[in-house]
């Protein structure tokens, strides 16, 4: 049994691919969450470690956008093709290939309550590889506490936007590697 928790500490490790998936009931509209995730000239305003975001070109429902991250002691930055369809999703693909061999991240939004307009269910969803070694290892020590501080910031700026939520979040899924 210790060889074989050895052996999955030491493929987490080696491994740069992650994931991270989240579905969320929580008390703002589906238009009020896409609102705030699709706004992506502002992610520098309340999104931890971006310290840059830029709108580089705009064609109908796809976008193209430049930015920043830091995570101390390395500050790189990317650029992704994001997909809008409005309120459902806010998909972003980057492939540019300096820091990722491919990172994806997926917002999706649903209604929530029937009896409730302002909730809706939320289903966050971000898959990378870093290219560099360097960059998978800090990945695996800090991943899990940096996709939830992300999370938790487009919700917090939701709140900041919209005022109170009108019921209380439930987590209805999770999964990270």
């Amino acid at each position: 049994m210790i060889l074989k928790s050895r052996q999955l500490h030491l493929y987490r490790i080696l491994n740069k691919e992650k994931y991270y998936r989240a579905k969320k009931l929580i008390g703002y509209s589906d238009e009020q969450m896409y609102s705030v995730v699709a706004d992506i000239k502002h992610y520098k305003q309340f999104l931890p470690f971006c310290t840059k975001s830029t709108i580089l070109d705009t064609k109908g429902n796809i976008l193209h956008a430049n930015l920043e991250i830091g995570f101390p002691p390395v500050v790189e930055n990317y650029t992704s093709k994001v997909t809008l369809v409005q309120p459902r999703m806010v998909k972003a693909q980057c492939n540019d290939g300096r820091l990722f061999n491919y990172l994806e991240t997926t917002w999706k939004f649903a209604p929530g309550l029937p009896s409730n307009s302002n909730s809706c269910i939320i289903d966050f969803y971000v898959k990378f590889e870093f290219k560099s070694m360097l960059h998978s290892q800090l990945a695996t020590m800090f991943f899990d506490r940096v996709v939830k501080q992300m999370e938790f910031a487009f919700v917090d700026e939701v709140r900041r936007r919209y005022g109170k939520e009108s019921i209380e979040s439930h987590m209805l899924k999770s999964e990270v590697s």
